[in-house]
């Protein structure tokens, strides 16, 4: 390992890492604006392609949080999924199993059983409840700048939920409530020239509730890293 000014580093940043989780349901508790403040000034700090930094963020709060998750489910109710990124085809091989095994693992915190579609619905109904959170990052990159603009909005993903949990807050990156970027277009009135990313709920977690109790695996790195010496 190469010597740091502070040794300590490493170790912060790996319990960070070890630590943090998706929650999917919150307290109805607010974050204090200066909180969240700092939070987007940590995050603010992610590298990018040539510095561009493409991301824009919409944050929601309040009342505003609570109209917004109404008129979503709205939404979604009458409409059919419009995502500005192409979701994956298929899953095969090692992604399948860890995305299953994912699932698994949810569904048996809530005691939802295998072919128990009106459940699974259910529960897949809660990503656009915002599982309750207070607050909501819509995360857009410029159209101009194509995937290594979302690329680059994806560092910024990652490092905003690593600094949400160094700020005793937990998050939920997304994917399906960009599934309707036209409505999050209009809705925050975001330019036609930006494509949506991602959102990500984030607030304080009921720590109590059994769908926060379960945790990923993640893959030995000898299974993913090639060395060519």
């Amino acid at each position: 390992m190469a010597p740091t000014d502070d040794p300590d580093q490493f170790a912060v940043l790996s319990r960070i890492l070890d630590d943090r989780w998706t929650c999917r349901q919150f307290q109805s508790q607010p974050v204090a604006r200066e909180t969240i403040e700092s939070l987007l000034r940590l995050a603010q700090r992610t590298p990018s392609w040539c510095n561009t930094q493409p991301w824009q963020v919409a944050v929601t709060a309040g009342a505003g949080t609570d109209r917004f998750r109404k008129e979503l489910l709205a939404h979604i109710e009458k409409s059919t999924p419009e995502p500005d990124f192409a979701f994956p085809g298929q899953y095969t091989g090692a992604y399948r199993d860890r995305r299953r095994e994912c699932g698994l693992q949810l569904y048996d915190s809530v005691g939802i059983t295998k072919g128990d579609h009106e459940a699974t619905m259910r529960q897949a109904l809660r990503n656009f409840e915002l599982f309750d959170a207070p607050h909501v990052a819509i995360i857009t990159s410029e159209a101009d700048l194509g995937v290594y603009g979302a690329v680059d909005c994806g560092l910024y993903i990652g490092n905003f939920l690593l600094g949400a949990h160094s700020l005793g807050l937990a998050a939920a990156p997304q994917a399906a409530l960009a599934s309707y970027a036209p409505f999050l277009r209009e809705y925050f009135g975001i330019p036609d020239s930006r494509r949506v990313v991602a959102g990500i709920s984030f607030g304080y977690p009921d720590k109590d509730h059994p769908i926060n109790s379960f945790r990923t695996m993640r893959e030995d790195p000898q299974h993913v890293v090639v060395w060519v010496d």
